[in-house]
């Protein structure tokens, strides 16, 4: 399964694993709405509501896609968030890991407001 993100110009390319979560995010991408940040990721609500799953993590690597179940939300985090204790990530919560982003850096680009649109590549 392979989500694209869009972003002004930006396309980035998301392989996901095979989780109930991700599934759901696929099937029912397409869907937009506007991005929020917090620290250095970006994060934006979603059509789909999860329950946690084995191996939620609260600390992840830079580009790891996430959902964020307490908000029903996508979470890309590129690097520190305001609680991170060392150069990784640290979300809000334990978030479900959903696939990996190789290009988390131009996640930068996208601003508070920003329009993103999720589709299935």
């Amino acid at each position: 399964m392979k989500l694209v993100l869009k972003s002004g110009s930006l396309s980035l390319a998301v392989d996901l694993k095979d989780t109930p979560t991700s599934r759901a995010v696929f099937e029912a991408a397409p869907f937009e709405a506007r991005a929020q940040t917090w620290g250095e990721e970006v994060y934006f609500e979603t059509p789909v509501s999860a329950k946690l799953e084995p191996g939620a993590k609260q600390v992840v690597e830079p580009g790891t896609v996430c959902f964020w179940t307490q908000g029903d939300a996508l979470a890309l985090p590129f690097g520190r968030t305001p609680i991170s204790t060392d150069e990784r990530p640290k979300l809000a919560n334990a978030c479900n890991v959903l696939g990996f982003l190789p290009d988390f850096a131009s996640l930068r680009k996208i601003k508070p407001g920003d329009k993103v649109r999720v589709e299935k590549a």
